[in-house]
């Protein structure tokens, strides 16, 4: 009996895996163009990698549009296919070729393109009373915008706004450092001056982290509706978008330090926020 289970599961799996072994595939140019870009493909699909953030994608009802096997990978491939949707393309590589499109040093077999939600800023501001909204204004490395993402939805944040000079959040290392929260948190790409239009017009408080001078954090309000902004590694935020902040916060750190790391400092703001709503 189990090797006629046993059997059925292997003629599944081979039914529904189809053998790519061109690089010409179209789906498979997709694929590599949305890594190496770190964007979304024409029909609205991003790209991710490895066996966490494709079980993250599942658990947070992501709709798969492709996946992809390396051969080596054919007992992943046989966990996981009961959980696609019947309509989920997928396709099984050799493991050369499947090395050679993914962007990670050490592959676990199987990536997806994934078709990403899209939100509008009102759906994002309608959000405001149940916690602060977070703006990335210029963060430029990919490991802090992912840390970003994951402390955001840890601790209650509304949604995430990415300004100008800020990595993609498509980006395979953002994708990564999220852990999944990018699937699952509202985020939107805009223009500071847009953006901090549409929160002024909403009442909402804007903040922003400095390592200099401010507010100390044990001090600060979080009363609702905010915004935290969070600005570039190296120069934080630019002059302008400072000058039309309500308020700059410090978070009190020993005196030989310059700064904490954007992604550090980001999760003890909204650590604090969180504690003190409670």
């Amino acid at each position: 009996m189990k090797q006629d289970a046993k059997a059925a599961r292997t003629a599944l799996q081979d039914s529904r895996l189809r053998p790519l072994a061109g690089r010409h595939n179209p789906r498979l140019k997709e694929l590599r163009l949305a890594f190496r870009r770190g964007e979304l493909t024409s029909q609205g699909e991003c790209a991710i990698e490895g066996v966490k953030l494709v079980e993250e994608a599942l658990r947070s009802s992501q709709r798969l549009a492709s996946v992809f096997f390396s051969e080596a990978a054919r007992p992943l491939a046989e966990k996981l296919l009961p959980q696609l949707n019947a309509r989920t393309e997928t396709h099984i590589l050799p493991n050369a070729l499947f090395n050679s499109v993914v962007p990670s040093d050490a592959p676990q077999g199987v990536a997806a393109l994934v078709k990403v939600r899209v939100y509008s800023a009102y759906q994002i501001l309608e959000r405001l009373p149940s916690g602060p909204v977070v703006v990335a204004a210029g963060l430029r490395d990919p490991g802090n915008l992912g840390t970003l993402f994951r402390s955001a939805e840890a601790f209650g944040a509304a949604g995430v706004f990415l300004t100008e000079g800020t990595v993609g959040p498509y980006n395979p290392k953002v994708l990564r450092g999220s852990a999944g929260s990018i699937f699952r948190l509202p985020f939107l790409q805009i223009s500071s001056g847009e953006l901090v239009a549409l929160l002024r017009q909403h009442g909402v408080r804007l903040l922003a982290t400095s390592s200099h001078k401010g507010t100390p954090l044990p001090e600060v309000s979080w009363a609702l509706p905010l915004a935290i902004f969070i600005g570039n590694e190296g120069a934080g935020l630019n002059r302008d978008l400072m000058q039309q902040m309500q308020e700059t916060i410090v978070i009190p750190q020993a005196a030989p330090v310059e700064s904490l790391n954007a992604g550090v400092a980001a999760s003890i703001v909204l650590y604090e926020a969180a504690r003190q709503r409670k």
